[in-house]
């Protein structure tokens, strides 16, 4: 008997799913009925042999073997949205102008954006880096895209995946464990310092900012020499940091999502990349909206 077919559609279903932990948003997401989806939830797992999600009347968890899947059904969609860009305008040319929050920029985009240029080497990418908050506000001046942070179950753009702010210090290092609690943190206006902060007023712990910085490097540095406490992401969580939770005097943390956010008219080039992050980001849309033809972006 030959291995399983690994259907895109499938994997569009299941990591849909995966990432918004509810068949009912999936489903609106995909632009399908909730039993379509389950259909193919329930296809894919025959196909495979196992449960992929653990179902309860209250959540949806991936078992072991989604955990697994989730990222080789991420990558197989990136794979497939690159050959059939490659295919459909391999002499395309352009500025693309992208917004990203600090972390993506040096560790997420680099790997994607040298895909997108192996298929477009006429495509110009210029990344800018920084807090998202406002970035948007900013499509069709000087951006183009922006891959923004946003609280769980707010905010325009396309959805693309959830992700959890953590406390982090340094290997090794008990700062946490101070009255008043150092913190390291971003600027004003940074998602991540607001809940911080707001977090520690509401448990009625005491602290103090003991380092500001718009770099994420400078930032982490500090935490991991055990001079502060900071928050970053679970899915660019750094290897010189340790995680801290309750069991460390830490309140919980709000969820955030990430979107995509496209200007108006946007030009061939910038739906190109776009629909190249959405699928190695994200969920991709089920449809997506057809190409109008407008100048590119210069």
């Amino acid at each position: 008997m030959g291995m399983p077919d690994l259907d895109p559609d499938l994997l569009k279903a299941f990591v849909a799913v995966a990432d918004l932990r509810s068949f009912t948003r999936a489903a609106r997401l995909l632009h399908r009925t909730q039993s379509a989806v389950s259909m193919q939830i329930r296809r894919l797992e025959e196909r495979l042999g196992t449960a992929l999600f653990h179902r309860s009347t209250v959540q949806v968890e991936l078992s072991p073997a989604g955990e697994n899947l989730l990222d080789y059904a991420r990558r197989i969609l990136a794979l497939q949205a690159e050959a059939l860009a490659s295919l459909q305008a391999p002499d395309l040319a352009g500025i693309v102008r992208l917004g990203v929050m600090d972390d993506y920029g040096s560790q997420v985009l680099p790997g994607l954006l040298a895909a997108f240029t192996r298929s477009y080497p006429q495509v110009q990418v210029a990344m800018e880096t920084g807090l998202t908050g406002s970035m948007p506000e900013r499509l069709g001046a000087d951006l183009d895209l922006v891959v923004a942070l946003h609280p769980e179950g707010a905010g325009e753009g396309q959805f693309l995946c959830r992700d959890q702010p953590c406390w982090a210090t340094g290997l090794g290092q008990a700062c946490h464990r101070l009255d008043p609690l150092p913190l390291a943190l971003y600027p004003t206006g940074c998602l991540f310092r607001q809940w911080a902060i707001r977090a520690l007023d509401q448990a009625g712990r005491r602290w103090r900012l003991a380092f500001v910085s718009h770099s994420l490097a400078a930032v982490a540095a500090i935490a991991a020499e055990g001079l502060a406490v900071t928050v970053v992401k679970s899915t660019t969580f750094p290897a010189r940091l340790r995680r801290l939770d309750l069991a460390d005097g830490l309140p919980p943390l709000p969820a955030a999502e990430l979107r995509l956010h496209r200007s108006p008219g946007l030009s061939r080039a910038g739906v190109l990349l776009a629909e190249h992050l959405a699928a190695a980001l994200g969920t991709a849309p089920a449809d997506p909206a057809p190409f109008r033809p407008h100048a590119e972006a210069s």
